[in-house]
């Protein structure tokens, strides 16, 4: 296995990932304050799922969005 090419790849897929759920949550937060849904004091419990079906890697990451 090459080390540098590993660590390389997985930043590129944190990268992809981290950018791309920014973009999402922005979004649907925007959404939801236009549709009067959040008054943008809210704290948004939120959760992300990690898998890797192959190694039998399944993992949840729970945390918090303050919009305030």
């Amino acid at each position: 296995m090459n080390e540098d090419n590993f660590n390389m790849s997985i930043r590129k897929f944190l990268k992809m990932t981290g950018v791309g759920s920014q973009r999402e949550i922005e979004q649907a937060v925007s959404k939801a304050l236009a549709e009067n849904k959040l008054q943008g004091i809210e704290t948004l419990p939120v959760s992300m799922k990690l898998t890797i079906p192959s190694l039998g890697l399944d993992v949840d990451f729970d945390g918090e969005i303050a919009l305030q």
